[in-house]
């Protein structure tokens, strides 16, 4: 792994560390995490290969990102606090988050050190075509996880809101 693999896979890991405690939700909440996996989806996917079972493999990996996403914004809490929402990442949503980015992380170890060959001969009886599909598999994989965690979080913010009077600084003034 390179030194900028570490740091973009630490930074996704520090991303939940930093809502252990609790902070308002911001533009900056969907912007770090979201600024973090187009950076890697623009470094690293290059191509979605479709043959043999490779998109078997990216479906799979997207459905296990998005269980975890979703499950990760489902086990933080969200609650409103005049006129602020805050966000907690409670200690399930932070064990699913670091299972998610370290299973990638320590996919790469692995097959860096001693794991290539396994993963050459799971390929070829799984018909999976290429190197890249791993990269795109996982890639997606982590892509997924933290636009559904996002999404989830969003839509729980919202449905917070809803009904609540807006506040008065936002609220129109009539005149007769």
């Amino acid at each position: 792994m390179t030194t900028t693999e570490w740091i973009t896979d630490i930074a996704l890991i520090l991303v939940v560390f930093r809502q252990l405690r609790e902070g308002r939700l911001d533009l900056r909440t969907f912007l770090i995490p979201l600024g973090i996996v187009a950076y890697v989806a623009h470094t690293y996917l290059d191509s979605v290969p479709t043959g043999g079972n490779d998109l078997v493999l990216v479906g799979a990996l997207m459905g296990a990102g998005a269980v975890l996403g979703v499950a990760g914004g489902v086990y933080t809490r969200v609650r409103a606090t005049g006129e602020h929402i805050l966000i907690k990442a409670g200690a399930v949503s932070a064990i699913l988050w670091v299972l998610g980015m370290g299973a990638r992380m320590g996919f790469q170890l692995w097959t860096e050190h001693g794991g290539a060959d396994d993963v050459a001969r799971f390929s070829l009886a799984h018909h999976i075509t290429s190197g890249q599909a791993w990269v795109a598999a996982f890639v997606l994989m982590a892509l997924t996880e933290v636009v559904t965690r996002l999404a989830t979080i969003f839509v729980r913010s919202r449905m917070l809101t809803a009904g609540q009077p807006a506040p008065a600084s936002h609220r129109v003034a009539v005149r007769p």
